[in-house]
């Protein structure tokens, strides 16, 4: 998670300043940027949550590259609650503009774009950047030792673990794919006069809860259960999770058709009946993460005593998780498009640093869950320092970077 990346400014120039920013896509911009902050609240949280283990033979099978000896269940529930959603939620954002950069652009450039803005960052941020986030981990596992040494052990025994930046290269990856298909597939992504007519329909929301959840189901449920929800793959930095990767290439498609059908003025217009009732949506994204949150034990008490079998206890709560899945999604988005009416100077700041907020994180984190290990405080303060100090010491080395004007034109 990881996060929500300001890959591309609403207006399609990353170094113009937000003021400048058409104001009816300001909230996509701030929703953005808060899921950027999740992102680094989530990681910070992950020294600390109770199932948190750390493998001194290979630190790349722990859970977190510095796992601390104080935990708080708070920090499960908190990090767990960001994983049901967010991902999928921040490759939707990255879908919407897609289409009209590709049809401003053209799909060279836009491709040439895409090398610029996501892979060349991936490849600094999964080598220079992880290299500096992971020698804390190192240190845990083997002591002290040459700076030679780490490097090898980095390369080819953990082999170049990826961190934070696998979601810009598959977001990369995405972008490609879908700028070499667009133009066979275009049809699909132009709304008819027929399209046109049912368009309205799917705006009433229980329509659009129940095919967003149905999409949702469709696209992880049997791959999870086929692959396992849990299992990563890849060679060196190209990482990714198996289970979820049509779940997260289908909301980037999602996101590029609600992008093209002019969904702020549709579905999420302001004056839209899913919009008006946002704190509905927001009722029912808690309701549905804490039915999720008592209903795991209580199944896995209930397929071990054989009341059920594997296969049933499974199916129903990879419902529950596409329910809270497809709730969240919708209440953050909504809540974002009812709430936010105006520029802000803190939140501005926040999205056009968002980006290399990312980026830059997570060294941050681990150094700081690092020095915070011996420090006799509660799991929960140690979260808070670590993210605290991570999200103003990333936002200020961002501030400072996109002073170089290379930098401030891709990132």
């Amino acid at each position: 998670m990881q996060p929500g990346v300001h890959l591309m400014h609403p207006s399609g120039n990353n170094s113009q300043p937000m003021q400048q920013a058409p104001s009816r896509t300001l909230w996509i911009d701030y929703l953005r940027s808060f899921l950027t902050i999740l992102v680094v609240a989530h990681h910070s949280s992950l020294a600390y949550t109770t199932f948190a283990h750390f493998d001194k033979v290979a630190y790349i099978r722990s859970t977190h590259p510095v796992v601390d000896s104080r935990r708080w269940i708070g920090l499960d529930i908190f990090e767990n609650f960001n994983d049901v959603f967010f991902m999928s939620l921040m490759f939707l954002i990255a879908g919407l503009f897609v289409i009209k950069s590709i049809e401003r652009k053209g799909a060279v450039a836009f491709i040439r774009d895409r090398l610029y803005r996501l892979f060349i960052p991936f490849i600094a941020g999964g080598t220079i950047l992880n290299l500096i986030a992971h020698y804390p981990a190192y240190l845990l596992a083997h002591g002290s030792a040459p700076l030679t040494a780490y490097v090898t052990d980095f390369f080819f025994i953990e082999q170049w673990p990826v961190g934070p930046p696998w979601f810009i290269w598959v977001l990369f990856t995405f972008s490609i794919t879908f700028a070499v298909i667009y133009t066979p597939l275009r049809p699909a992504f132009t709304p008819s006069v027929r399209a046109g007519t049912r368009i309205p329909r799917l705006c009433k929301p229980a329509a659009l809860i129940l095919s967003w959840f149905l999409f949702t189901f469709a696209l992880y449920v049997p791959f999870a259960f086929w692959l396992g929800p849990y299992k990563w793959t890849g060679f060196g930095p190209f990482d990714f999770q198996v289970s979820r990767v049509a779940l997260y290439f289908g909301y980037f498609l999602l996101g590029a058709w609600l992008g093209h059908v002019n969904f702020n003025e549709g579905m999420f217009s302001n004056s839209s009946t899913l919009v008006r009732r946002w704190p509905f949506w927001a009722l029912a994204c808690g309701l549905a993460y804490t039915l999720l949150t008592i209903s795991s034990p209580y199944l896995t008490t209930l397929v071990k005593n054989s009341t059920l079998t594997e296969f049933q206890g499974y199916l129903i709560y990879y419902t529950i998780y596409s329910s809270s899945c497809t709730f969240s999604c919708i209440a953050f988005l909504t809540t974002f498009r009812a709430l936010v009416k105006k520029p802000n100077t803190v939140w501005n700041s926040l999205s056009d640093h968002a980006y290399l907020i990312y980026l830059l994180h997570y060294p941050f984190v681990i150094w700081g869950q690092y020095l915070l290990l011996d420090i006799p405080l509660a799991a929960f303060a140690k979260f808070v320092i670590t993210f605290v100090a991570s999200v103003a010491g990333s936002w200020l080395l961002a501030i400072q970077l996109r002073k170089v004007k290379l930098l401030a034109k891709y990132l």
